[in-house]
């Protein structure tokens, strides 16, 4: 029997062909990955203790390297969540056991592991089953997380708007229904019928209805509440981008992988004062702010969620609203974190995400962020793949004005440009042509004003209305 096909372990650094038997059928220890404090003893600890986990992986495919940064990433997320993480491991196989995510065998061995380091919960690298779930943790005898779970936890952490809140509270539950279980009493029947008595109450009466099964309908009842709650949201947010886009003010969405530096560009370009932590995550809730190119043109720039690696279908449908700044922007503005081990792979992860919400024809102006802190051979490397790139720190300032220049060049158009004479009587409209559009020249004449302006098309449709009004 060929053991690669039926769920080997690889060791670093061997062809997993060539490999001893008893290499490949051990789990893979990843080096490193312990945040676990070495002095335990103190009150303070004992008192307010996190979780403390580990780790769990299935290499399907790509390099051993490819594995290892998989796991360190979840690593870091669960770091952001709050726990310990105490030790992670890898299995080796074509693909994720049905009944149990690493294989039965494999998942036995992992229980000795969550015993010897006292762990109480573990996190599997993937989007487990309900099915993979119950039977892990009926395993492990430890909570099990996968993944997703994990992810729409910070989320919920860090949602601090209404609209946020709802958003996240709408993942959680999509991804809870099918995986609601109960044990023991929580199965016992409601009383039905005349058990039930004759005060059970609307809806209570009749054959009776699992425990299970009141919470699925409870989950749904929620769900359709908060999706029209954030419909109404997602009204007003439309209003506001349609208002925009009629004054004539380009809009910029900031968009990228977590952690890669949007806030703190945002507040570089801005001023805005957006929270900026070194966590996965810190912003959830959008800031737009506007602002003005060198020259003076006016827009709008966007700061959005962070975007990561296979991130959750159920938070990429709830935060839609949100990430409709991205797909009506006229310009993204995407930033890369240059110091990454591999920013290529960031890159990619967030270009699926933009395909994904539609957003994946928006003229786009690469922005490879951290250059003091980058190694300038990855940044060169960088910048042969992606051509039109500026190379920037948010933190230092470096490369912000060429930023500002290549924003100026890629907005769009949105202004257009008259030469009309306007009567004394409608100074509003002179007024309005100076704060909403670019006033080029301005001349009193015994008639009234000329005005060369460059404004938006609403405006020259009223400017237009008023000359030729005066001119019959």
């Amino acid at each position: 029997m060929d053991t690669h096909e039926n769920g080997a372990f690889a060791q670093p650094g061997f062809d997993v062909v060539g490999q001893d038997l008893s290499d490949r059928h051990a789990l893979r220890r990843v080096a490193g990955l312990s945040t676990e404090l070495e002095d335990v003893t103190e009150v303070e600890y004992r008192q307010v203790r996190l979780e403390r986990v580990v780790l769990a992986g299935v290499w399907t495919s790509g390099t051993v390297r490819d594995a290892d940064r998989s796991l360190a990433e979840l690593a870091l997320l669960a770091e952001t969540a709050g726990s310990l993480v105490l030790d992670g491991v890898i299995q080796r196989r074509d693909t994720p056991d049905p009944a149990t995510y690493l294989g039965s065998g494999k998942a036995k061995e992992l229980r000795d592991i969550v015993a010897a380091t006292g762990a109480d919960t573990v996190i599997c690298d993937g989007e487990l089953t309900p099915g993979q779930l119950r039977q892990l943790e009926e395993i492990l005898k430890v909570k099990v997380v996968d993944r997703t779970w994990l992810i729409l936890d910070i989320f919920a952490q860090h949602a601090r708007s209404r609209e946020g809140k709802a958003q996240v509270s709408l993942a959680q539950m999509q991804y809870l229904l099918p995986r609601l279980r109960g044990w023991g009493e929580s199965l016992s029947r409601q009383a039905g019928g005349r058990a039930g008595g004759q005060t059970g109450g609307v809806g209570t009466r009749g054959p009776g209805e699992t425990k299970i099964e009141t919470d699925r309908r409870r989950i749904r009842t929620q769900m359709s509440k908060l999706r029209k709650e954030l419909k109404e949201m997602e009204k007003s947010r439309t209003t506001q981008r349609a208002a925009r886009h009629r004054a004539g003010i380009p809009a910029v969405a900031i968009a990228g992988y977590t952690n890669a530096g949007k806030s703190s560009l945002l507040n570089r370009l801005t001023g805005a004062g957006v929270l900026v932590e070194n966590s996965l995550f810190a912003t959830l809730d959008p800031t737009v702010r506007k602002t003005r190119t060198p020259n003076g043109r006016e827009y709008t720039l966007a700061d959005t969620v962070g975007f990561v690696r296979h991130l959750p279908h159920q938070l990429v449908e709830a935060f839609r609203s949100t990430l409709e700044e991205v797909k009506d922007a006229d310009l993204i503005v995407h930033v890369v974190d240059g110091s990454d081990d591999a920013p290529e792979e960031q890159m990619a992860a967030v270009r699926i995400v933009l395909n994904d919400i539609g957003a994946g024809s928006v003229p786009e102006l690469s922005v490879i962020n951290k250059a003091d802190i980058a190694d300038p051979d990855r940044i060169a490397t960088l910048l042969r793949r992606e051509p039109h790139a500026v190379v920037v720190s948010a933190t230092t300032g470096e490369g912000i004005e060429a930023l500002l220049l290549a924003i100026e060049a890629d907005l769009p158009h949105l202004m257009q440009e008259v030469d009309i004479l306007i009567p004394y009587s409608r100074g509003d409209l002179i007024s309005r042509a100076h704060s909403q559009g670019d006033v080029l020249e301005l001349d009193h004449v015994e008639n009234g004003t000329r005005l060369k302006a460059r404004v938006p098309e609403a405006l020259a449709g009223e400017l237009l209305q008023a000359g030729a009004a005066d001119a019959g």
